[in-house]
C-alpha cells in the first residue's frame, strides 16, 4: 500500500486574519490565499509613508478630487485583503469601495508601497502585490525605497500595471491621474 502525499496549499481567507489580528506589531495580508505576515517597519520606512501621504494630500486640498490614506484595509475578496502604505482614491470610487467597515472593496486609483528590507518582502511588493493590482484595476503604482530613494513608477497599459519610469532622488514626479500634481522625490525623503 502506497502513502499518497497532499501537495494542497493551504488558502488563507479574510476570516482567517480576523483570528490572528490580536497580534499587535504585526501585519496580516492575503494574496491569492496565501499568507504574509510583516513586523513593524523601520521608522524610515513609516517617515516615508508619512510624506507620501502629505504631499498627496497638500495636492487633493487643493484640487477636490480625492484623498490620500496610509496603510488602509483593501478586502477585494475573501482570498485577496491587503494593507498597502498608501492609496490615493478619487471621491467618485471612495464613495463606491468604502464598506461599512471602512475598508476598501475595490481597487483606488493609485497605490503605493514601500519597501521593506528583505528579498521576500521585495518579491511580494514587485511580484504579488503587482499581480494584484494589476488584475483589480489599480491604474497607477508606485514601489518606492527610502533606502536607495528611487520610486519606480508602474502605469495601467493594455489591461496590465507596466513599469514607465524608475525616478531618482532629485526627479519630478507626475501622474496623468493627478493634474498639476508635481512632486520632487527628494520630499519623499526628507
Amino acid at each position: 500500500m502506497m502513502n499518497q502525499v497532499t501537495t494542497e496549499k493551504v488558502r488563507w481567507t479574510t476570516s482567517d486574519i480576523e483570528l490572528l489580528s490580536q497580534d499587535e506589531g504585526k501585519r496580516y495580508e492575503i494574496i491569492d490565499g496565501e499568507l504574509f505576515v510583516t513586523r513593524s517597519p523601520h521608522w524610515n520606512h513609516q517617515r516615508t509613508i508619512d510624506n507620501i501621504c502629505l504631499e498627496l494630500n497638500l495636492w487633493s486640498r487643493t484640487s477636490g478630487l480625492g484623498e490620500a490614506r496610509s496603510t488602509p484595509g483593501i478586502i477585494f475578496s475573501d482570498v485577496d485583503n491587503v494593507e498597502p502604505d498608501v492609496v490615493w482614491i478619487s471621491k467618485e470610487k471612495l464613495i463606491t469601495f468604502l464598506d461599512d467597515s471602512g475598508h476598501l472593496t475595490g481597487a483606488p486609483e493609485l497605490v503605493i508601497e514601500v519597501l521593506s528590507p528583505g528579498k521576500l518582502n521585495e518579491r511580494r511588493d514587485k511580484e504579488a502585490k503587482l499581480k494584484l493590482y494589476s488584475s483589480q484595476g489599480v491604474q497607477e503604482y508606485w514601489i518606492v525605497s527610502w533606502q536607495l530613494k528611487t520610486v519606480e513608477v508602474y502605469r495601467r497599459e493594455n489591461l496590465q500595471l507596466k513599469l514607465i519610469a524608475t525616478l531618482f532622488n532629485n526627479d519630478q514626479l507626475t501622474s496623468a491621474l493627478l493634474p498639476n500634481f508635481e512632486c520632487e522625490i527628494t520630499r519623499f525623503f526628507i
